[in-house]
């Protein structure tokens, strides 16, 4: 699997599309707005202030709301901050970044009605957009010129799917499973931790090149609280998906063989390992690191079968694009058809939780 070019959330704006499927994501950033606000108004105190041009990033910014509504939250918080100090207002320079399979068109598309939505209509500082295709796991942009990074939800995507999920003879490791589960041997943990440290070691690297002394960088995680990355809350996304392929292949619909060559280019790491990796590159200061966990799923709709129909069109919104590119896209309706199944029985036993991890980063000369 070549990452690069078949990880991507659902394009468009149909009943499957991330930008009308993203209810978790925007639930995220409008609990972790405080976070941004904060960082934003930490960049006063630094030596580069006052200035004439702050350049931010948000990098995986797909194409939903998401991305506008982190625009507005910088564009306000900026305002707020210069009228209160006294300052010049800078012009803002945001760069949103995502792979090149990302739905750019759709992004910029509603890129000014997002805007206004958001709530900055009459917002007094100049401010511009430019698109970034590319990965962040390479250098994105010129030598300090980064005064914020944000990135939400895209740092646990791995580079490649890790090396060393086959045996010597070939043979997969990680049979009847798509991520790490309490079946999987100890090789496949290895394994996915050694790429995520790699990875995200680079993701670091990278920005320290990039951002100017005492940037900000504010990143939120698909997480883990327990050591153990086979706990349900560790890997349920992916177990759900392999048990929803698994029935396909008792159907006849997929070889086994599909199954068992599948694994997602995915990592959930423990608040522990994250605090490690950062420390341990040494380019940042760490100024927040925190746990939040959200329920899954519509808080507000009361009906279970609504609501897990909704969950499994989330899921699906970032899932089908590499699905689509194994197994082909005719399993697509049938898949997440018993996809909803699953979820809706899950729901109805137990409420769930989703962990992320919240880090809030300062670039150190």
């Amino acid at each position: 699997m070549d990452v690069k070019e078949v990880v991507f959330m659902s394009k468009g704006e149909g009943e499957s599309s991330f930008a009308r499927n993203s209810v978790f994501t925007q639930k995220l950033t409008s609990i972790t707005k405080p976070i941004l606000q904060n960082a934003v108004s930490s960049l006063f105190s630094a030596d580069f202030f006052p200035c004439d041009l702050l350049n931010i990033a948000d990098l995986g910014c797909a194409a939903g709301p998401n991305a506008f509504s982190i625009i507005s939250t910088v564009i306000e918080s900026v305002e707020n901050k210069s009228r209160e100090l006294n300052f010049r207002m800078p012009e803002l320079q945001f760069y949103l970044n995502d792979l090149t399979g990302n739905d750019f068109n759709t992004l910029f598309k509603g890129l000014s009605a997002g805007i206004s939505q958001s709530g900055n209509k009459g917002a007094m500082s100049s401010w511009f957009v430019m698109g970034a295709p590319g990965s962040f796991y390479g250098r994105l942009f010129p030598r300090n010129c980064l005064h914020l990074v944000h990135s939400s939800y895209s740092a646990h995507w791995l580079s490649q799917v890790p090396a060393g999920l086959t045996s010597k003879e070939g043979l997969p490791l990680n049979k009847g499973k798509i991520y790490i589960s309490k079946t999987s041997p100890p090789e496949v943990r290895k394994a996915y931790l050694a790429q995520f440290q790699e990875d995200f070691n680079l993701f670091l690297s990278c920005r320290s090149e990039e951002m100017v002394p005492n940037g900000r960088a504010v990143l939120i995680l698909h997480g883990r609280k327990f050591a153990d990355p086979s706990s349900k809350e560790g890997c349920y996304t992916w177990e759900i998906i392999a048990e929803a392929i698994s029935h396909l292949v008792s159907q006849g619909l997929v070889d086994e063989e599909k199954l068992d060559s599948f694994n997602v280019p995915y990592y959930m790491p423990s608040l522990e390992e994250v605090q490690a990796l950062v420390e341990r590159e040494g380019s940042f200061a760490i100024e927040k690191l925190e746990i939040l966990e959200i329920a899954v799923g519509d808080d507000k709709e009361k009906d279970i079968w609504a609501k897990g129909e909704k969950l499994a069109k989330n899921i699906r919104c970032f899932t089908e694009s590499m699905i689509a590119h194994h197994f082909g896209e005719e399993i697509l309706d049938q898949l997440f058809d018993k996809l909803t199944h699953i979820v809706v029985d899950d729901l109805a036993k137990e409420s769930r939780k989703t962990v992320s991890i919240i880090i809030v980063l300062r670039y150190m000369v």
